[in-house]
């Protein structure tokens, strides 16, 4: 009890309120003002008639929900400016780390990754009244645009705080979530679907918006993920010992992949030496809903007959016959039912469970704060989730070599973590895209003493140290292996153009054979494995406000402009940005080379060339026209005068027909 006085006479409406919310919780609402009652609600709870109110309908409302909306709609003229001293092997590396406003992000990514992001997996924060949601406000000042272009520290004033007291609480969490959802989805591939970690706070408000933005008919499931390996003795009320992981697809015929666990099959025997070998004999499959056509006796071998189940067979009674004479449909010993025998060979796995508790396949929390003290002992950040639950996940979605995936709230990084260590494993490449808002560490924590000023800088060291980590594993195999092999033959082995050979005049085995090529093999992995990831932040366009607007501006001011990029950026800045501007992926491989003494970035070989370079005239028209690209990009200042300008455009028609130009 505090020793204060309010000073104040009593909020009589406040506590009306109280009463109310007390006696009616359901007709406490958010309004554009906040907290508020439904009086039509209200009305009915006191009458025993029907109320005429508002017309009813089946959806989720909430105040902002038509600015959410157009929010997603809304065009940006940001961009992505490349940092190449956080990077990790940027010119190829196909992974990509974004820091930014993931909004902002997503819509930049609209055109190159429209259709091409296989899965999704964002864990968002949960709306627990004690962390951060985004505020999006496009009304903003120059100056509210440097601090979101990360450009002065305050970056971070886009995220807020959303008591449970706030009077928009669970609307300002809707109102962040939806445009976000309703733009990943664009970038979903066909067969592509998103994994949506939440716990039970927002759990039913995300879902219903998810099936508003996804579609009803592509929820796949509501998946129950056991995050803890031991439950709180210490709880008030239930150890909260899950999170919930909502699963939509793109497409409503999407099916993960099955699962194979050989602990499940003991049960496939073979004791009479069928040689389709071990089988099953369960019960044939009953139709779910009643059809003439499957309603039929059979008749067994010895006369008896067998009636049709209440709803009939499953099959028609030609393909029953057909089933009958293939052997997969047995009569039993005594001919009064039959079986479906069910093959080993023909089992692809079974259906994943949405009860993700095997703790050894999906990890739980404890763990995924093991797995980042090993890499970081600085305890940097308390709520990691697991490698395994993520690699788990990319297993059920079928993910493999050059599928993209997704988490646009990174938090610690562990996404990345996860698919280098999968594909050092398996030997494939899958590639990810992280973004994070570089969020404030708090003063105090092991994070700022440690010299992490934001999130996103714990998850770039992370993934650095994963994949230094990974690579070191790989190296020790070889190793290990190595000396087992060089032991074995009593020679060393020697390198010869990436491959290691026996030495001449050994006798070799099949043994020593079998491991000098699995040495090989993971010599190769290592060559192959992209451990890198180019990193792109979130910042103002790299083109004069006069570029987008020039009908704000005199003609005497237009003087004052006589370059229409802004003086700070670079050629890579120019870029990315041309690269999001023609749908081009930013993963792909960039080169850069010498042209007639200027500086030309070959990006993907021959889709595109760009040179920012000045003096750009017709000899360097004909030297570049020799490589025949498909797309050439040039500053308009660039060239050596507007004579020159008109030439290079000819000389490109003329020499490289196929070539599109285009000038920033």
């Amino acid at each position: 009890m505090t020793d204060k006085l309010d000073l104040q006479s009593p909020d009589i409406v406040n506590q009306n309120f109280e009463k109310l919310a007390a006696l009616f919780p359901h007709c406490v609402t958010e309004s554009a003002g906040g907290k508020a009652i439904d009086f039509d609600l209200l009305k009915q709870e006191l009458s025993h008639q029907v109320v005429e109110g508002n017309k009813e309908r089946y959806r989720l409302e909430w105040p902002g929900k038509r600015e959410a909306i157009v929010t997603a709609n809304l065009p940006t003229t940001k961009t992505l400016r490349p940092v190449r001293s956080d990077s990790v092997d940027f010119d190829n590396t196909q992974n990509l780390y974004i820091e930014g406003d993931n909004l902002e992000v997503l819509k930049l990514l609209q055109e190159s990754y429209l259709g091409k992001i296989k899965m999704i997996y964002i864990d968002p924060p949960y709306n627990t009244g004690k962390d951060f949601v985004y505020k999006d406000n496009f009304s903003k000042t120059g100056q509210e645009e440097l601090f979101e272009s990360g450009q002065k520290d305050e970056y971070n004033q886009r995220l807020v705080v959303n008591p449970e007291t706030a009077g928009r609480y669970h609307s300002d969490w809707l109102s962040m979530m939806y445009p976000r959802l309703k733009l990943a989805r664009n970038l979903l591939t066909d067969d592509g679907v998103i994994f949506i970690s939440i716990d039970d706070n927002e759990a039913a408000n995300l879902k219903k918006i998810a099936d508003e933005v996804f579609g009803e008919v592509c929820f796949i499931a509501d998946a129950i993920w056991r995050s803890k390996d031991n439950s709180n003795n210490d709880a008030k009320r239930f150890s909260l010992d899950h999170n919930h992981t909502l699963v939509y697809s793109k497409k409503q015929e999407w099916q993960p992949a099955r699962i194979k666990d050989e602990s499940k099959q003991s049960h496939f025997k073979n004791p009479d030496n069928d040689p389709l070998g071990p089988y099953f004999d369960g019960n044939p499959l009953n139709s779910p809903n009643y059809r003439e056509n499957l309603i039929y006796d059979l008749v067994a071998p010895n006369g008896n007959i067998i009636k049709p189940p209440k709803n009939g067979w499953r099959w028609s009674q030609k393909l029953m016959n057909e089933k009958i004479d293939s052997g997969e449909i047995r009569f039993n010993e005594d001919s009064t039912n039959i079986r479906r025998r069910t093959y080993l060979k023909d089992m692809a796995g079974l259906p994943p469970s949405t009860l993700m508790i095997d703790l050894k396949k999906s990890g739980h929390n404890r763990q995924a704060k093991y797995e980042l003290l090993k890499l970081m002992p600085e305890d940097v950040f308390d709520t990691p989730k697991p490698i395994k639950l993520i690699q788990y996940l990319m297993e059920l979605a079928n993910i493999g070599s050059g599928d993209f995936v997704l988490d646009f709230f990174a938090g610690s990084g562990t996404l990345g973590h996860a698919v280098l260590d999968l594909n050092a494993t398996d030997r494939l490449n899958r590639n990810f895209i992280q973004i994070q808002i570089p969020e404030a560490t708090e003063e105090d924590s092991n994070a700022k003493k440690s010299g992490f000023s934001t999130i996103s800088e714990i998850a770039k060291e992370r993934i650095r140290r994963a994949g230094k980590s990974i690579v070191n594993g790989q190296w020790s195999m070889v190793n290990e292996k190595k000396q087992q092999l060089e032991k074995q033959i009593n020679g060393q082995l020697t390198m010869v153009n990436g491959q290691w050979v026996f030495p001449e005049g050994r006798i070799i085995d099949e043994k020593a054979k079998n491991l000098l090529a699995e040495i090989n093999h993971l010599q190769l992995t290592i060559n192959h494995l992209d451990t890198g990831f180019r990193v792109y932040r979130l910042d103002s366009s790299n083109m004069q406000d006069v570029y987008y607007r020039p009908q704000d501006y005199q003609q005497a001011n237009l003087d004052l402009f006589a370059d229409n990029v802004k003086p700070d950026r670079t050629a890579d800045d120019l870029l990315a940005q041309v690269m999001l501007d023609w749908g081009l992926l930013l993963s792909l491989k960039i080169e850069q080379v010498k042209v007639a003494g200027r500086q030309v970035f070959k990006v993907a070989e021959n889709s595109l060339y760009a040179c920012f370079d000045s003096g750009i005239d017709e000899a360097f028209a004909k030297e570049i026209a020799k490589d025949q690209p498909l797309r050439i990009v040039f500053r308009d200042n660039s060239f050596k005068d507007d004579t020159a300008k008109v030439n290079v455009k000819q000389l490109l028609k003329q020499l490289s027909p196929e070539t599109e130009m285009k000038v920033i």
